[in-house]
């Protein structure tokens, strides 16, 4: 079924749609992960946006129930180079191109994934439309213009969680989940070592990653004031990934703020961009972003260079934060942006990229320990 990609510059691609007929608006990325499609489909952090990938041949290997990354496939649609619609796999549970009609998601191969990726890297991360039902290039050009522009986007609220709840190696359906009523109640649950994530789109794996060290996890919303969070004693707080412009999501500005100095926090990629932000400083929008497996990092405590996964589109001016006890901690190698910082007196720190991988190598699971050891576990 033919298909047709515009982005807003003019430019516009055919291609041939492998999971029916659609539609997909939002801003055109590129990811250069060799593998984790998967992964990529169902990281919260691509809300809003449409997946280019920049390696050839997908859908190789299938999908799989224990790959997802959250409830659904949460990127508006998928463009790849060459669809392999026999997956083969001892993992594989089914097809990518079923996945994706499952999910209501529009994937289309044979588009020049390489001439995107090169338009993006030249003009910058676009709106886009692809579709299926209207093959008219200046209709398609027109309405990617009309496209609400990520900047300024607060996507937090479409991604996050309902309802609070504790991780146990599956997330609950919170579409039909009723509001817990008594946050008190449902924390004292538990015993052991026990922590607060604030879900801003959270990647399953960070729950895993902590679980796996021992914490009872408890996810709660987005909008779940401080107050609140700080009334249940945590050991510590996790602020997760999650999707859009992080200086729209003030409420969370407000609530990281507010927990600062009284109980030890992790940032990962949208929380190490909300805490900057609580810090006083300021975030930008990256030209084409950073996404893929293979971004490298210098930890400049230890030397180390990383390879990190990464996903994100904005990033924190250091230079904007005033506070002489903020200092930087990593810095990316391709173009010196802020990769990651600590308070040293408030017990806080966060990196830009994604420690949990999933897709990616696994260099800078080590933080994971690091905030372990913060709690005094």
């Amino acid at each position: 079924m033919k298909a047709l990609l515009a982005l807003e510059d003019g430019l516009v691609l055919p291609g041939r749609s492998f999971t029916g007929p659609g539609e997909a608006g939002g801003e055109v990325v590129f990811n250069t992960a060799m593998t984790g499609y998967q992964e990529i489909l169902t990281d919260p952090s691509y809300k809003g946006q449409i997946v280019t990938m920049t390696y050839p041949l997908i859908g190789n290997y299938g999908v799989n129930p224990e790959d997802v990354e959250s409830r659904g496939v949460q990127a508006e649609g998928f463009i790849i180079k060459e669809y392999h619609p026999y997956p083969s796999n001892w993992r594989a549970a089914g097809s990518l191109a079923d996945y994706l009609k499952a999910h209501g998601k529009l994937g289309v191969a044979g588009i020049d994934t390489r001439a995107v990726t090169k338009r993006l890297r030249e003009v910058g991360a676009m709106r886009g439309i692809l579709s299926t039902e209207d093959l008219d290039p200046a209709s398609l050009v027109r309405r990617a213009w009309e496209l609400p522009s990520m900047a300024g986007a607060n996507l937090v609220d479409l991604v996050t969680c309902a309802a609070p709840y504790w991780w146990d190696g599956t997330s609950p359906d919170t579409g039909n989940q009723k509001p817990a009523t008594d946050l008190q109640a449902l924390w004292q649950q538990r015993a052991g070592t026990k922590v607060v994530l604030y879900d801003f789109g959270v990647k399953f794996n960070i729950l895993r990653s902590l679980k796996a060290r021992g914490l009872e996890v408890l996810v709660v919303p987005a909008t779940t004031p401080a107050a609140a969070v700080l009334a249940l004693h945590p050991a510590g707080i996790v602020l997760s990934n999650g999707p859009g412009d992080p200086a729209a999501v003030t409420y969370a500005i407000d609530n990281v703020r507010q927990c600062l100095g009284q109980k030890p926090l992790f940032g990962i990629c949208l929380g190490h961009q909300l805490l900057g932000l609580a810090l006083g400083g300021r975030t930008f929008k990256l030209k084409f972003g950073h996404r893929g497996g293979n971004q490298p990092v210098k930890n400049l405590l230890t030397g180390r260079v990383e390879i990190t996964s990464q996903n994100h589109g904005f990033a924190v001016d250091l230079n904007s934060i005033a506070d002489p006890q903020v200092e930087l901690t990593h810095i990316n190698l391709n173009d010196n942006t802020l990769e990651g910082l600590r308070h040293l007196e408030l017990q806080a720190f966060s990196v830009q990229y994604h420690p949990e991988a999933s897709p990616g190598p696994h260099d800078a699971n080590y933080l994971f320990d690091e905030f372990l050891r913060a709690l005094g576990s």
